[in-house]
């Protein structure tokens, strides 16, 4: 057997997608899974015919490149660990619960040589493709990422579980860094923030409102980008978007319409494959710990302002 010998190490909700798609994706070969569960292991093992792993260490050993699917507060030792061994890896996001723990993770993965990939799916959805092929100097983005509660990633609160997700798409999509950060969240049904608002002002004068929760009655995932004479409504989880343009003189204006839709298209098996292609290559990842980096700072303010609000005024 040949291609891209690949681990999974996490093999939950998220995991297990890898696996599966590993299975089956040409240029590749799926070594095994591990996972502290190891009934749940022995169960996603078996789909794929492959290999569990009862020792991490025995995993490595077989493989050149890992996906990191395991809680967030899992992420900085696991992901050392495989880093120091050489490895390449592709990490859920966020990357890490802290800028410190990622600065290391960034810095050991140069260090190594080694391809670092951070899982924001998201910059592989199709619709957010063709949203950034056509806005050029957006202005004002409105972002709705709601959904039904989950027991999913209660270790983290929702900024970090769902709100991440389309602050790294604003940063793809304006490179210049906030100056203003505005924000507003509070716990519904568990100890962490469950529905929170954030408000951005960047450098070069984008305007971002973000509104995400787990606690809504509807599975929600919208982002829509104004820009001069460009309107852009995207939705993330049909994969379809709608571009319209403003044309012709003043006297005779005319609006164009474009709409594109690419449901057959999973974001994460094309995130996978860029991953798989950066270790092939030894080229750069699509979204770099750099990346992951950025869109976790953001997050982490974010929460400090959400913080900032819920301590109320002083008494």
């Amino acid at each position: 057997m040949s291609g891209v010998r690949v681990g999974v190490v996490g093999v939950g909700a998220l995991g297990q997608h890898h696996a599966r798609i590993y299975a089956d994706l040409a240029g590749v070969r799926l070594v095994g899974v591990y996972d502290t569960d190891e009934a749940r292991a022995r169960e996603v093992a078996r789909r794929h015919s492959v290999p569990v792993f009862e020792r991490l260490d025995d995993l490595l050993e077989e493989v050149e490149a890992v996906s990191l699917a395991v809680p967030t507060v899992d992420h900085h030792a696991l992901g050392r660990t495989l880093l120091g061994a050489g490895k390449h890896v592709l990490v859920e996001k966020p990357l890490t619960r802290t800028l410190l723990e990622a600065d290391e993770l960034i810095g050991l993965a140069a260090t190594q040589g080694s391809v670092l990939q951070v899982g924001h799916v998201e910059r592989f959805n199709p619709a957010f493709s063709l949203l950034r092929s056509a806005v050029r100097a957006p202005r004002f983005v409105e972002v709705h990422r709601l959904s039904a509660f989950s027991m999913r990633s209660l270790d983290i609160d929702v900024v970090l579980d769902l709100m991440i997700h389309d602050l790294d798409l604003v940063l793809a999509l304006d490179a210049s860094e906030p100056e203003q950060v505005d924000a507003v969240g509070v716990p519904v049904l568990s100890s962490r923030p469950d529905i929170a608002n954030a408000r951005l002002r960047f450098a070069s004068g984008l305007i971002a409102n973000l509104t995400a929760s787990r606690v809504s009655t509807e599975r929600v995932r919208k982002f829509r980008v104004f820009a001069p004479r460009t309107y852009v409504s995207a939705d993330l989880a049909a994969r379809e978007a709608q571009v319209y343009r403003l044309e012709g003189e003043a006297s005779a204006p005319e609006i164009r319409i474009e709409r594109v839709s690419a449901p057959e298209q999973e974001p994460l098996r094309l995130e996978l494959e860029a991953f798989v292609r950066a270790v092939g290559e030894g080229s750069a990842p699509a979204v770099s710990g750099a990346d992951g980096r950025r869109a976790l700072a953001l997050a982490l303010t974010i929460l400090e302002r959400v913080g900032d609000q819920s301590s109320g005024p002083p008494q």
